[in-house]
């Protein structure tokens, strides 16, 4: 996965399908936009949820999201601004401070809260969820969390800054590492009329999401227009093509192998089959986690 240089030979990717996240709330009632894991798009394998927070009103968040359970999936926290304390019960704790990223992977189960650490100022960032195949749903739970300083900040055109959370580009690494979905993660920055392209991984499933600003993908006649908290599904060319309109633009890149396996999830647990998400619950009352 590296940049791509302009081919007329190239396939470049179309915008599958667009659409715009809803106002919603969870944890302990923590305002988010939800734009993947709603009626619209319920999930788009391998990714199960995409929630965008984001808020400069203490009481939107401050309640955070308290003890709660997870299994058979990973968590993807990115904290674009603000300060998230997560702790769980296998004694692992830690605060989460702007521009680090937690991928954790829930595995047969674990118990865990996130609680903003700040009472004034924004919160914002993302939080996603990834699917596990089923060889690994009853893996042991785990964390990797980098600070700022270890996800590789790359300017691979003019006007071009990406921060590279897992994936490739221009043969720098993230620092987040997935065999089974081998996911792609990139907060891709441009300034006002500047564009990049990108060779997606063949055979994932990607997605663009704009959150400042706003950018054309696609080449020629096929480009379209994807504004601020909008998401675009990424179809039918091997190629991203990003362009920013007339103001700085931020996005979000995200491309995963998909499972092809069958998803059974109620609230926190996600499984293969009604029976294991039953059993879930059973394993969590019984305090298993």
């Amino acid at each position: 996965m590296t940049t791509a240089t302009h081919d007329v030979s190239l396939r470049y990717a179309r915008v599958g399908r667009k659409l715009r996240g809803q106002p919603t709330s969870d944890g302990a009632g923590v305002r988010l936009t939800r734009v993947i894991g709603g009626a619209e798009l319920p999930d788009l394998d391998p990714f199960l949820l995409l929630d965008e927070f984001g808020t400069d009103r203490a009481e939107d968040y401050i309640a955070g999201f308290p003890e709660h359970p997870h299994r058979g999936f990973e968590t993807v926290t990115y904290m674009l601004d603000g300060r998230m304390r997560h702790k769980d019960n296998h004694g692992n704790e830690g605060v989460l401070v702007p521009g680090s990223v937690q991928w954790m992977t829930a595995g047969r189960g674990l118990v865990h809260s996130e609680m903003p650490e700040q009472h004034e100022g924004r919160m914002r960032g993302f939080q996603l969820w990834v699917n596990l195949p089923a060889r690994d749903k009853m893996t042991d739970p785990r964390y990797q969390e980098f600070a700022p300083e270890r996800i590789p900040l790359l300017q691979p055109a003019d006007g071009v800054a990406v921060k590279v959370i897992a994936g490739r580009v221009d043969g720098t690494d993230g620092p987040i590492a997935q065999p089974a979905t081998d996911p792609v993660y990139l907060d891709i920055a441009l300034d006002a009329g500047a564009q990049w392209q990108y060779a997606l991984p063949e055979g994932h499933n990607a997605f663009v999401y704009v959150y400042e600003g706003a950018a054309a993908i696609g080449d020629g006649v096929d480009a379209r227009e994807v504004e601020a908290q909008e998401l675009a599904v990424l179809a039918g060319g091997e190629v991203l093509k990003l362009r920013a309109g007339a103001a700085d633009t931020r996005a979000i890149l995200v491309a995963g192998r998909p499972l092809r396996e069958p998803v059974a999830r109620y609230g926190p647990f996600v499984m293969n089959t009604k029976q294991e998400v039953m059993q879930a619950f059973v394993d969590f009352q019984e305090g298993k986690f």
